[in-house]
């Protein structure tokens, strides 16, 4: 073996050049300068392969690592978004007694009547096109941008810094989670640092500042307490988890099969399998509706549904079949006709939730694991808009599979990036092209590859 007899050599090794190029990547790379950013991040890539394949450190040293790759980031200012801006805005408006789901931050700089400190500075991070909507973010997010504003509502790279801390704790309790999960699925516990070092989660949550690690903590979280058959507990888990990101609201469906997949009986009388869904279905969406009860009104829900119905008819980043069928569009119609489209391929997003939640076998945990996979894997595929940090929920769930497409997706999601290559924000099509055909290629191989190790074992079994 090219790394064995000097284990711990190799491990220092790697291990400074990936904290070196992660030190480059946070303070020296800007999202323009495309060719600086694709080379640092195809190195990241290898080295961490390397690494997580071959060189194989102990439990600890990977989790020392993940510590440490992710204190490099701690100071610096996210150089790939500027979502953060809305963060620390959103935060010191709670924090002032100001619900942020009623107002925009472009009518208080227009008035000039911002009752928070660092307004101008704020609402110029952010952009003109984010603080002239109503923020999207859910409850739980709002409380972490409440408690940065508590601890300095004065300065915003302190609240930075405190969101950051919080989701570095996140990704923490994710490795200490998912290895539990790992370990109960008797599979390798080392396996949940294919999430938690993959370089796009570092760049995109610890460095970016994005918070689907929040997200998956409790999804993840809420998936262990589910394989306990602790259902109250993982109702409120996975709970917490849309409330910090609606995403998960689309899996739901998804683990109807392993709910009712058995009766309960107390003192010996049955009570059904119907009990185990309602307790899981109902704890979910109790928590959700308690998070978000301090916020409503009729004002809150008409300004969120219409932030939430532009992801549907207005915005369109890095899509797949989307942009097929506005192409076609286009040669038919003459103009871009996501107003119609949108609402239609979100609806078959959901169907095709639907059918993986009804038709696949999703009745053992593990293929329960991979039906989640699938499902939001076939959410994105019919969604307008799917930015790079979505992809941290499919990665996740990969890790409790056979599947590893989104490893390679989460490596080819940097191609989205040449959009930001010029001040106009305009895609390369030929490069999401490129980043599709490849996943896609990829996903077909393990299909086939698996495909035809289930026809093996049954051929095994007949004889």
């Amino acid at each position: 073996m090219l790394f064995s007899g000097g284990i711990h050599k190799w491990t220092y090794l790697s291990s400074f050049l990936l904290g070196l190029l992660y030190f480059y990547f946070a303070y020296y790379i800007e999202r323009t300068q495309f060719l600086s950013l694709f080379t640092v991040w195809t190195v990241l890539f290898l080295i961490t392969y390397i690494l997580l394949r071959y060189i194989k450190p102990s439990f600890l040293v990977f989790s020392l690592l993940a510590i440490l790759f992710r204190l490099i980031f701690l100071t610096v200012t996210p150089n790939l978004s500027q979502d953060f801006y809305r963060f620390v805005w959103d935060g010191r408006m709670l924090l002032e007694g100001y619900n942020p789901y009623l107002s925009l931050p472009e009518t208080w700089i227009a008035n000039a009547s911002a009752p928070i400190a660092e307004a101008t500075l704020l609402y110029k991070g952010m952009g003109p096109m984010n603080g002239s909507h109503y923020t999207n973010y859910p409850p739980v997010s709002q409380f972490i941008y409440w408690l940065a504003a508590l601890f300095d509502k004065n300065t915003y790279l302190n609240a930075m810094i405190f969101i950051r801390v919080m989701l570095i704790l996140a990704d923490l309790g994710t490795i200490w989670m998912g290895s539990k999960l790992l370990s109960a699925l008797h599979l390798p516990k080392s396996q949940i640092f294919w999430y938690a070092l993959n370089p796009f989660i570092l760049i995109e949550l610890t460095g970016n500042l994005h918070f689907e690690g929040v997200m998956v903590f409790f999804l993840i979280t809420g998936l262990w307490f589910a394989f306990n058959k602790k259902w109250l507990l993982a109702g409120i888990a996975i709970g917490l988890s849309i409330s910090v990101k609606l995403i998960p609201l689309l899996l739901l469906p998804v683990f109807i099969q392993y709910l009712l997949r058995e009766r309960v009986v107390y003192k010996n009388f049955t009570l059904g399998r119907l009990r185990i869904p309602l307790v899981f279905y109902s704890s979910t969406l109790l928590m959700v509706f308690l998070t978000f009860l301090p916020f409503i009104s009729y004002e809150f829900m008409r300004n969120f549904a219409q932030t939430i119905n532009l992801w549907f008819q207005s915005f369109e980043f890095n899509a797949s079949i989307y942009y097929i069928f506005r192409w076609i569009g286009y040669q038919v119609k003459g103009w871009n006709i996501i107003e119609t489209l949108g609402p239609v391929l979100s609806i078959c997003g959901i169907v095709a939730i639907l059918l993986i939640s009804f038709f696949k076998d999703n009745l053992r945990f593990s293929s329960l694991l991979t039906g989640l996979l699938f499902a939001i894997c076939a959410y994105y595929a019919f969604a307008t808009t799917v930015h790079p940090w979505y992809l941290a929920i499919p990665l996740v769930l990969s890790v409790f599979t056979r599947y590893r497409f989104v490893q390679i997706w989460s490596f080819c999601i940097i191609f989205s990036y040449t959009a930001y290559i010029n001040s106009t924000y305009q895609e390369n099509l030929w490069m999401v092209a490129l980043e599709y055909i490849i996943v896609i290629a990829f996903l077909g191989w393990e299909l086939f590859r698996v495909s035809k190790a289930k026809k093996a074992k049954l051929l095994t079994k007949s004889f």
